[in-house]
């Protein structure tokens, strides 16, 4: 077998649009070695475009036409980072994003799509909504139809621009308003003539479609304003609106400006190769790019087409071979619906409608978005046909997990360490169980810990931000103030300005967490190796006696600060079946630091963090160091969103079965909730024992913090146990 290769190219793409989401499922199935790819996009998902006015229209479900960035992401093998980008210095080729480090690139590709915004009518930021950005309209829509539905608005709408993206949502929004049992009242305005430019027979078509649905036309009038319950025109009439939906004068992003690029009305010029004409380390495709070789209207229809032609020619970029032309066709058929189950269908001249139409869009349109639900199952690499015996039981079935779950097991780490000597020295004070040491100077004790962490996402900034609060776990959970860090780093072998990119976005991310936690990063090692780990050395600073596993007591109150299932969630996203709405939402919750927490909970009995021996194996400790048992409320325990689910799938962590043998000692029920005790956490919440006459106060104190705390046991004398309720 061969080692993998070094990484010597970084190839950037900004924004989710269709072509890129083409061009990650082709790269999933043939990469290109040597190179890393990195999405840049503000959330997790893409809807698709041509099942908008289905969704809009009550046809579809927001699942059904979101393209999940997140599972793509990993298929292709590429980082994702959930920004929105603002700059591109072209000088050091640095993509310059919000509340991000740069990102490097070699080569980058622009696919962002527009926008409907309209900054410059009064009230529209306020009090309307832009049809693109698709994602935030989809869900203001969702919004908006469950307050109609439930009867507290009335079903006034209004859609400004009366194109043909404004007629098609207007008699979607009609048809779904209609489907609530409500009696819409829909206005469509437009400063021009409606449906200008499209063919006789099909602009009448939809205008008779409008009449039918009793949707206003006001054509070549002025929209003033836009207020919370009304558009205002210009003469000083108003229509009145609760949601007032933007779809006329379709703008490029501001932002591409700024860049320098060569563009056409704001729009990035590209040749046929969709390479910008002024940069050729930058390319760009769909609606955000102008085909200076063969001037098209955007469709996108041509964003889907040009697909193979981007994915051919990054390729060839990067490996240094020929690049393929972009032929766009001169036209396309063009499917519009008509609200209900009815198209009419558009192409040379000719028009037809009827409801064989919009099934056949409908397949079109759902064999499409197949492509990213069913993304097909990539073989790993064969092993050699000789190999030594025991090879598949060590590598099992699954690919092994990152983070805490790629921890040695704890009864074969508890067996290795049984034979070490107990401290000589009287300043190195020894804490059965506990994970961090003590130091005494006197009366003064410094806490000392290391933490290190397989990678768990292709993101290096993600990794660093999660595994610095994962070190700090420990200098929290005994009550110590964060005093100094030193960075232990293993990368994979790459080109030089790679590995420092790389190394900058780790050491900045890490200084900046732990410096906004009192700490200081100051040095560390760094080393070459077959994948990228990150990990810190710790210490802090204790002026009363630590906290420690010891000293829980009967009656004491089990506080928790943060949900459990991460190691399943990680496991699901490595698996390609976590969403991926729900793993950023993980990610975000293991990146919060826990030092308010901690200072909150600065009078527990005992306190630990909940790390990769799960919720039952740390509470076992606390047991086990104390003396007593504990009893869990299972259905009070915080889980992450699709934890269960994913659990109830059979997804494990594959440090989940050796967890599981604390459950010798345990009453428990069957089920996936119940599995989730064993779930290893990476940056997991603290676990504290609490006086019960202060529980409520803290957990108040906790929640009003920003922590997802919850209550979820108590201590109860006996033996070390622990029932689940």
């Amino acid at each position: 077998m061969h080692a993998a290769l070094p990484l010597t190219r970084d190839l950037v793409l900004i924004g989710g649009g269709h072509t890129h989401a083409l061009v990650l499922r082709m790269w999933g199935m043939r990469p290109l070695p040597g190179v890393r790819v990195t999405l840049i996009n503000p959330g997790p998902t893409a809807p698709y475009s041509g099942m908008l006015p289905g969704y809009v229209a009550g046809h579809y479900g927001l699942d059904e036409l979101e393209i999940d960035l997140v599972k793509l992401a990993r298929f292709a093998g590429a980082r994702i980072v959930a920004g929105a980008a603002v700059d591109i210095d072209r000088e050091a080729r640095r993509v310059k994003l919000a509340g991000h480090p740069d990102v490097r690139y070699d080569i980058c590709s622009i696919d962002i799509g527009i926008h409907t915004r309209m900054p410059d009518l009064p009230g529209f930021a306020e009090h309307g909504i832009a049809a693109k950005p698709l994602d935030r309209f989809a869900e203001a829509w969702r919004d908006w139809c469950a307050v109609v539905a439930s009867g507290d608005a009335a079903p006034e709408t209004c859609v400004i621009g009366a194109g043909v993206a404004g007629v098609e949502l207007a008699l979607a929004m009609s048809h779904r308003l209609r489907t609530l049992g409500a009696k819409p009242r829909l206005g469509l305005v437009d400063a021009g003539s409606a449906l200008d430019g499209m063919p006789r027979r099909t602009r009448n078509l939809l205008l008779d479609r409008l009449a039918h649905e009793n949707v206003a036309l006001h054509e070549r009038v002025e929209v003033a304003e836009v207020a919370r319950d009304a558009v205002r025109f210009g003469d000083g009439t108003t229509l009145p609106s609760g949601f007032t939906l933007g779809v006329a004068g379709a703008r490029p992003h501001g932002w591409i400006e700024d860049t320098g690029l060569d563009l056409h009305e704001g729009y990035i010029t590209v040749d046929a190769s969709l390479r910008s004409v002024s940069d050729p380390a930058i390319f760009a495709c769909g609606d955000c790019a102008h085909l200076g070789f063969a001037p098209r209207p955007k469709a996108g229809v041509y964003a889907v087409r040009a697909a193979p032609i981007l994915f051919a020619n990054l390729r060839a970029e990067l490996a240094g071979t020929r690049p393929q032309r972009f032929r766009p066709q001169k036209d396309y058929l063009k499917l519009i619906s008509m609200g209900g189950k009815e198209a009419v269908a558009d192409k040379n001249g000719i028009t037809v409608s009827g409801g064989w139409l919009w099934r056949w869009k409908d397949h079109i349109d759902r064999s499409f978005m197949r492509k990213f639900h069913d993304l097909p199952a990539m073989a790993p690499p064969p092993l050699p046909p000789v190999h030594a015996k025991g090879v598949e039981a060590v590598l099992g079935d699954k690919p092994l997990c990152g983070g805490c779950g790629a921890k040695v097991a704890g009864a074969r780490l508890r067996a290795a360490l049984a034979g070490l000597p107990p401290p000589e020295r009287s300043d190195v004070l020894s804490l059965p169980g506990d994970d961090a040491a003590v130091l005494a100077f006197g009366d003064a004790r410094q806490v000392l810990t290391t933490d290190h962490i397989r990678a768990f996402t292709e993101d290096p900034v993600a990794l660093a931000r999660i595994t610095a609060v994962h070190a700090l776990g420990d200098i929290w959970a005994m009550g110590a103030r964060p005093q100094a860090a030193l960075a232990s780093i293993t990368l994979p072998r790459m080109r030089d300005e790679m590995q420092e990119a790389t190394l900058r976005e780790i050491l900045d991310t890490a200084s900046e967490v732990f410096r906004s936690e009192g700490a200081e990063l100051v040095g560390g090692h760094t080393s070459v190796g077959a994948e990228l780990t990150v990990g810190f050395t710790l210490t802090g600073l204790a002026s009363e006696r630590p906290i420690t596993l010891a000293g829980a007591q009967p009656g004491d109150v089990l506080l928790l600060t943060k949900p459990v299932g991460s190691g399943t969630v990680l496991a699901g996203e490595m698996q390609g079946k976590a969403q991926g709405r729900d793993v950023l939402a993980t990610l975000a919750s293991m990146a919060q630091p826990q030092g308010a927490a901690a200072a909150i909970l600065h009078g527990a009995h005992a306190m630990t963090d909940v790390t990769g021996f799960g919720l039952a194996g740390h509470l076992m400790g606390i047991c086990e160091a104390s003396g007593v048992g504990a009893e869990i409320t299972l259905d009070a325990v915080p889980i992450y969103r699709d934890a269960e689910e994913l659990a109830a799938a059979g997804v494990r962590s594959t440090l989940f079965p050796a967890n599981r043998e604390v459950a010798e000692r345990m009453v428990l029920p069957d089920g996936p909730r119940a599995d989730l005790m064993f779930d290893p956490q990476t940056a997991g919440g603290l676990l504290a024992a609490v006086p019960e006459a202060d529980a409520t106060e803290l957990l108040a104190a906790l929640v009003e913090a920003g922590f997802a705390a919850a209550r979820i046991g108590r201590i109860v004398t006996g033996p070390p146990f622990i029932a689940v309720l």
